[in-house]
């Protein structure tokens, strides 16, 4: 019996292919800057158990580093509990350091818990990065 590692990406062969998305238990973070003291992470894969200890480091060191934080989860293919308390997290940490926290959530994965948990009313949830970034010039 052999047992892959799912944090491992093949670099060859037919699954290489695939490298560029994220598999089973993967999460991918790409950071950009969208401005003075704006950092947009985008988040792809599944944000669970195993991959939400990643996605709060990443996270609150953001919101450590600038005023606003737009955390795109247009990517999230799964978003579970642990995923939730992360944003909870990070929302928290936010308002703690004077901090703007915005998410960006469009695929029912993200929206359906958000909506379940009430959690939709406590962060600022925006359709698209644009629309978030345009919400934190008009403050």
């Amino acid at each position: 019996m052999t047992v892959q590692d799912p944090n491992v990406v093949a670099t060859s062969g037919a699954e290489s292919a695939a490298a560029d998305s994220p598999r089973a238990g993967q999460l991918r973070l790409d950071v950009r800057t969208a401005g003075d003291g704006v950092t947009v992470l985008a988040v792809s894969g599944e944000v669970d158990m195993l991959t939400a200890p990643q996605l709060r480091a990443s996270a609150l060191r953001h919101l450590d580093d600038g005023r606003t934080l737009v955390l795109d989860l247009s990517g999230v293919s799964f978003l579970g509990s642990a995923g939730l308390a992360v944003l909870v997290e990070a929302s928290q940490h936010a308002k703690r350091r004077g901090a703007a926290f915005r998410v960006v959530a469009v695929e029912r994965a993200v929206t359906r818990p958000l909506v379940a948990t009430g959690l939709d009313e406590v962060f600022s949830v925006f359709e698209s990065v644009d629309q978030a970034l345009e919400a934190d010039e008009s403050r």
